[in-house]
C-alpha cells in the first residue's frame, strides 16, 4: 500500500499519518517481515496486507487513545496494537506486556530501529504485573482470549476513571453479553460496542469498557484459576 493511499485510509477515520510516521511504519513492516523468516510473529506477510490487517486495523482504537497520557498493551506480540499507536502518537507513554521472549526481543529492536521513546517492554504475563494494578488512563488487548479471560487480565490494570478496550472480531458482541458478571465483578462498564469494517470486508468489534470501581486486591487470579473458571 503506498503512503497516499494509507494517509486517505486512515484521514477517512479523522487519523493523520505523516510522511515520517508512513516511513517509520514501512520500516516496521521490513523489520516484520525479516524476523518472521526466523520466529512466528505473524501469518500476514505481504505488505499491502501488513498495512491493512495490522496497521490500519490498530489504529481503529486511535480517537480513544489521542487524549491519554499511559496506556498498556496486553500481550502486544508482534506489537499490534501498542507499537503503532506509539508510532502515530509519539506523545502517549506505553508499556507492552508480552511474555515469549522471543518476541519481546523483536519489540525491544523495533523500539531501538525506530527511535521511539517513552515505551518499554515488559517480559511477563499481566496477571504477574501486580506492581502496574490501577496505573493506566488505557489497557487494550486485541486477540489474546475470550471475553470473560480478557477482562480479568486487563481491568485491573485500568485506572478508575479509565478505559479498557478490547479488539475483537465479529464474535465480539457475542463475548459481550458473556462477559456481564465479570465487568460488574471487576469495576467495569460497557460504553459501547462499535462495528468497523477492513477495506477487504472483514468485521471487527471494539468494545469500549469504563472503569468505574476499584478492582477487588484479589484480582486478577493466576492465570489457570481464571482459565479454569472465568468469572
Amino acid at each position: 500500500m503506498n503512503r497516499t493511499e494509507f494517509q486517505m485510509l486512515c484521514e477517512a477515520k479523522n487519523i493523520s499519518i505523516s510522511d515520517h510516521q508512513y516511513e517509520q511504519l514501512s520500516g516496521y513492516a521490513q523489520l516484520l517481515q525479516q524476523w518472521n523468516e526466523k520466529i512466528n510473529l505473524t501469518a500476514i506477510t505481504d505488505v499491502k496486507e501488513i498495512f491493512v490487517k495490522h496497521f490500519y486495523d490498530s489504529l481503529l482504537i486511535a480517537p480513544y487513545c489521542k487524549d491519554v497520557n499511559t496506556l498498556c498493551d496486553v500481550g502486544s506480540g508482534a506489537g499490534f496494537p501498542g507499537l503503532v499507536l506509539k508510532i502515530v502518537y509519539p506523545h502517549l507513554n506505553i508499556t507492552l506486556v508480552e511474555p515469549t521472549l522471543k518476541r519481546v526481543n523483536f519489540l525491544r529492536f523495533v523500539i531501538s530501529e525506530l527511535g521511539l521513546v517513552n515505551i518499554s517492554v515488559i517480559n511477563q504475563r499481566m496477571e504477574d504485573c501486580i506492581e502496574l494494578k490501577e496505573s493506566f488512563d488505557v489497557v487494550t488487548a486485541r486477540a489474546v482470549a475470550a471475553l470473560p479471560i480478557l477482562s480479568e487480565l486487563c481491568l485491573p490494570f485500568v485506572k478508575v476513571g479509565g478505559l479498557f478496550i478490547a479488539m475483537k472480531g465479529s464474535s465480539g458482541e457475542e463475548e459481550l453479553q458473556n462477559s456481564k458478571n465479570a465487568l460488574k465483578i471487576l469495576g467495569g462498564k460497557v460504553i459501547s460496542a462499535i462495528k468497523e469494517m477492513l477495506p477487504e470486508g472483514s468485521t471487527r468489534v471494539i468494545l469500549l469498557i469504563s472503569k468505574n470501581l476499584p478492582t477487588p486486591p484479589k484480582y486478577p487470579r493466576a492465570y489457570a484459576q481464571i482459565k479454569k473458571k472465568a468469572l
